[in-house]
């Protein structure tokens, strides 16, 4: 698939690299890795095989070793499973003796691949051990203020994220973790790979500013700063300065106090952030000099840009992102920035900038960013948003609380910010993800490694262990918000399906299976179309499915964010919705008289499972009665539509997947789905073979009516759709199939069959389900 040199048509969460992104075709099936690889991958996929295979070593013979032994058991509870200490030290020996769980990462997905056992001593349930001893858990921090303060921090640096205890106990806990040790090496990997590359380039690219730049620093001070903590060579600190003097030489940026962009203010909260870790970090090693030209960095390009933007909060280019009602991550990033560089100068600065800052960012995060998480765990704006969302959440959060001994709420003023952990884990099949809506720039330093700190913190076990399997685990934050008294499998007693109902977002997520490569996975969504800070699609009812290790139905994912009017309005006539990947034709939803949805949709969804978990066994049988089914009221998203109900659900022990459209409209209709499969339509043009690679997927349609018949064609605008903005083009979807099944006004019910051709399946063993009106679906209607 081609790609361009185009930042943001590059714009997956992963940056330009993303294995799990093409920039021609999105989200749909996986792209390989282009030349300009991902910030991980650069070192650290290299060492990171290095450790996987000590770790595929380590866990064969684990398993072996321990399925001869009974003593050592991780299944349920019994009266003779240890407890306390005992149980943390067992927690600790198998562990060690299982190595790292994945056996490897596919090379195409990023995904981690699984050893296929039943061995329960190896997987079990998700469990913190709590231990006194300190080569397995963290010490208590000795910094417990009576009654903290804002202003008042601890007296020992480093004082943001890893105070001085956490590094003395480091050591350890490394050695006895081998998580913790395939991370700290890849860090180091890292770091030595930018230590010998030249310091980031200055590159503005128009509306999104210098947000790469910003990130990529920060990605590395953190990688050089951790390095040295952990060696004490002086040759990163160096580095660091050399990194620290290139964002602020007269070559980089505005020669003003504008030189990190405020107008874009993403970018002054990134390099802010940035140099406060340098400075608090390294702090014992800097000069004076050098602390004042950090210090003063940190005032005059960050914290006075933020005074000024907070001042003009109403100002859509500088401090929009200010207001109450930014739930978003453009909130969450920015105050996390400001914090960071408040909290790492505070008594140092004479000004009173700091003390200024934090009385401002504290109830602007309080009441936007920690509100960015719904009723149900979903993040506000898109899937894919979460991530930069949640780092800027965890990073404030957890600065202030290192630095403080408090966080004042960010964690638990919105009480189901507990939840996001599942919509993080749900949202990703063995494909890839479900992701809706934008997809944001390079992440560069943002990962979704706020798991950790939120699983510790809720008590949710299995966000831990689910997080630190994942390609983006190994980076300093990881060494530090990871809980090693973790024990188990996230996916013992792991629900394989999962219903989010609030309002904005309503999605749901079905699946055969946590830990098989090859599993089905479905996912649907509906929500509000209008309150995700102009991220979303017009993309009521649209599907993603992934059968046999790759996508099926996708998503094309974010439009140009440099092409006119992208982000000025989510109104029903808004330029936004005049590009292909933004408007209903470009989802996997049926459209009536080719019209967009209406954007005062308020859709509402029913949905049922059979409560299927998944074992501790990585080898996992769906038992033949296991189905979960979702379906939604859409008629509020359309015009000339008198009734309009579309329903999923997973049949034949999650083999297959019904999509069943019961509508009503006085317009023609058409049925539309995005696949980079090749498609073969039969004669009768009611059935298609999808083929990618060696792998097909049959689709027919049951009980057509004659005006039901399937076509295909290219992924592009109609003919007839409103004129784009002049002198602007829309983005090509090369390798892209849209398969249409258009039908005549009048009442319907298309019902769509989906069947992955399982190796080793008969013909005679795929099921035709009988015909149910959407409205009287239930658990059993299709048995």
């Amino acid at each position: 698939m081609s790609s361009t040199n185009a930042y943001h048509d590059e714009a997956s969460p992963y940056g330009s690299g993303d294995p799990y992104y093409s920039a021609s075709t999105g989200y749909i099936t996986p792209a390989p890795v282009k030349n300009r690889t991902t910030n991980w991958l650069r070192i650290g996929l290299p060492v990171l095989i290095v450790v996987i295979i000590a770790g595929v070593i380590g866990g064969v013979v684990g398993t072996h070793a321990s399925s001869k032994s009974a003593s050592v058991s991780g299944g349920a509870a019994d009266s003779n499973s240890p407890t306390g200490e005992a149980a943390a030290s067992q927690a600790a020996v198998l562990k060690n003796a299982i190595g790292v769980y994945p056996t490897a990462t596919d090379s195409l997905y990023m995904l981690p691949i699984y050893p296929s056992t039943t061995n329960s001593a190896a997987f079990s349930q998700p469990t913190f051990h709590p231990s006194d001893n300190k080569a397995l858990a963290w010490p208590k921090d000795p910094f417990q203020p009576a009654n903290p303060s804002i202003t008042a921090v601890r007296p020992d640096r480093p004082r943001l994220i890893a105070p001085t205890y956490k590094w003395q106990a480091l050591p350890a806990l490394i050695a006895n973790d081998p998580y913790l040790q395939q991370w700290n090496a890849t860090i180091f990997g890292n770091a030595t790979q930018y230590y010998n590359s030249p310091p980031v380039k200055y590159f503005m690219d128009g509306p999104s500013g210098i947000l790469d730049n910003a990130r990529e620093t920060k990605m590395r001070i953190k990688a050089f700063s951790y390095a040295y903590r952990m060696t004490n060579d002086t040759k990163w600190v160096d580095r660091t300065w050399a990194e620290l003097q290139n964002a602020i030489s007269p070559d980089f940026g505005a020669q003003n106090d504008t030189k990190w962009n405020p107008s874009h203010f993403l970018d002054v909260g990134e390099f802010t952030a940035a140099y406060a870790i340098a400075y608090d970090w390294l702090y014992d090693q800097w000069t004076d000099d050098q602390k004042s030209t950090i210090r003063s960095s940190i005032i005059q390009y960050g914290l006075n840009q933020g005074i000024i933007a907070i001042a003009n909060s109403n100002n859509a280019w500088w401090g929009w992102w200010y207001a109450d009602t930014i739930n978003g991550n453009w909130n969450c990033v920015c105050n996390n920035g400001l914090t960071m560089g408040a909290l790492a100068i505070l008594n140092d600065d004479q000004s009173g900038i700091a003390e200024q800052i934090l009385s401002k960012t504290l109830p602007s995060a309080l009441a936007a960013c920690a509100n960015g998480v719904t009723s149900d765990g979903s993040w506000s704006e898109t899937h894919a948003y979460w991530h930069f969302g949640t780092t800027g959440h965890a990073e404030m959060s957890a600065s202030l609380l290192s630095a403080t001994g408090s966080d004042y709420g960010m964690l638990d003023s919105n009480k189901y910010f507990g939840l996001t952990g599942l919509f993080h884990m749900h949202g990703s099949g063995p494909g890839t993800a479900f992701m809706w809506g934008d997809h944001g720039p390079n992440r560069f330093s943002t990962t979704a490694n706020g798991m950790f700190l939120y699983g510790s913190h809720f008590g949710h076990p299995e966000y831990v262990l689910h997080q630190r399997d994942q390609h983006d685990a190994p980076e300093p934050w990881s060494m530090f918000w990871y809980d090693p008294t973790v024990s188990g499998a996230y996916w013992d007693n792991m629900p394989l399906d999962h219903f989010f109902d609030d309002p904005l977002t309503q999605w749901a997520a079905m699946r055969s299976s946590w830990t098989d490569e090859t599993a089905l996975f479905a996912a649907i969504k509906a929500g509000k179309l209008v309150g995700h800070q102009t991220h979303n699609d017009l993309d009521l009812g649209s599907f993603v499915i992934d059968a046999m290790g790759t996508r099926w139905a996708g998503e094309l994912g974010s439009g140009d964010y440099r092409s006119a009017d992208y982000f000025t309005s989510d109104d029903q006539n808004a330029v936004r919705w005049l590009y292909y990947r933004k408007r209903t034709e470009g989802q996997n939803c049926m459209m009536v008289n080719k019209q967009n949805h209406l954007v005062t949709a308020a859709p509402t969804v029913q949905h049922d499972s059979s409560g299927t978990a998944q074992g501790s066994s990585t080898v996992f049988t769906v038992p033949s009665d296991s189905t979960a089914f979702w379906t939604a009221d859409l008629k509020s998203g359309y015009a000339d539509t008198t009734s309009y109900q579309r329903g999923m659900r997973l049949l034949n022990g999650r083999k297959q997947v019904l999509l069943q459209d019961d509508i009503t409209a006085s317009q023609p209709m058409m049925w539309r789905m995005h696949t980079n499969a090749t498609v073969s339509v039969d004669g009768s043009g009611t059935s298609a073979t999808l083929a990618i690679g060696d792998k097909k997927l049959i689709m027919q349609i049951l009980n057509p009516t004659s005006d039901m018949k399937i076509s295909t064609g290219p992924a592009t605008r109609f003919s007839d759709d409103p004129a784009l903005p002049a002198g602007e083009t829309d983005q090509e979807n090369p390798g892209v199939t849209v398969v249409m099944i258009n039908m005549d006004a009048g009442t319907k019910s298309l019902q769509v069959l989906f069947n992955p051709q399982w190796p080793g399946m008969a013909q005679g063993d795929f099921k035709t389900p009988p015909s149910v009106p959407v409205g009287s679906w239930s658990l059993r209607s299709h048995d």
